[in-house]
């Protein structure tokens, strides 16, 4: 008997627990249901002053942004065909513009201005940020430079000897072993021979008659 009356005890305080709940989430869900939605309006604004945009023919789809006017500047973004950007200034031949780049140091970039159109307005000159310095200065071991500088040993030509003399052979003029004097032409020893030899043929046709 005594056991029938806890159990009873428990059954009677479990049902009270389970109404109390359903009875909570009943107040919390009709309190949720009565909050009233608002819309979180969004801001967007239209940049002012003189606009950069990116031309549509580049190569690639998109252009280099760097932090300084040069390419020798770091690279810090890239901005795509035809996005838009304010335009707060250039270098001093006109050839980089400063445009506004969030998210970089100082919120600020450059951009090579033939890649660009600008809308109508004036940009004042900036001067530029200091130019980046090598991580590393190459230095030229003298040592090392020394093993490779080749030194040119004059050559001494041979002397000139010059030829021996050509000698040239002289030769005797005999006719029939009649000396010919150096004085006495050779055409003339031939005429008084053919006039030797006529008179000899008509001596001997003169004894035959």
């Amino acid at each position: 008997m005594k056991f029938r009356t806890i159990m009873l005890s428990v059954s009677i305080l479990l049902v009270l627990v389970i109404f109390s709940i359903s009875g909570l989430f009943d107040v919390q869900a009709g309190t949720l249901n009565q909050m009233p939605t608002v819309d979180i309006a969004t801001v967007t604004g239209t940049p002012t002053g003189v606009i950069a945009t990116v031309k549509m023919d580049v190569d690639q789809g998109q252009v280099n942004v760097r932090n300084g006017p040069g390419t020798f500047y770091d690279k810090v973004g890239v901005l795509l065909a035809g996005q838009k950007v304010p335009a707060k200034g250039k270098s001093v031949a006109g050839e980089w513009i400063m445009i506004e780049y969030p998210g970089v140091q100082g919120g600020i970039a450059w951009i090579y201005s033939p890649l660009v159109d600008l809308s109508p307005g004036n940009l004042a000159i900036v001067e530029p940020p200091p130019t980046p310095t090598p991580l590393v200065t190459p230095t030229i071991d003298p040592t090392l430079a020394a093993q490779f500088v080749i030194t040119n040993v004059p050559t001494r030509l041979p002397s000139y000897t010059p030829p021996p003399p050509l000698a040239i052979p002289t030769f005797n003029e005999n006719i029939q072993g009649i000396a010919l004097s150096s004085r006495m032409p050779v055409g003339l020893l031939i005429i008084g021979l053919a006039g030797a030899g006529i008179l000899i043929g008509i001596f001997t046709f003169a004894q035959r008659g």
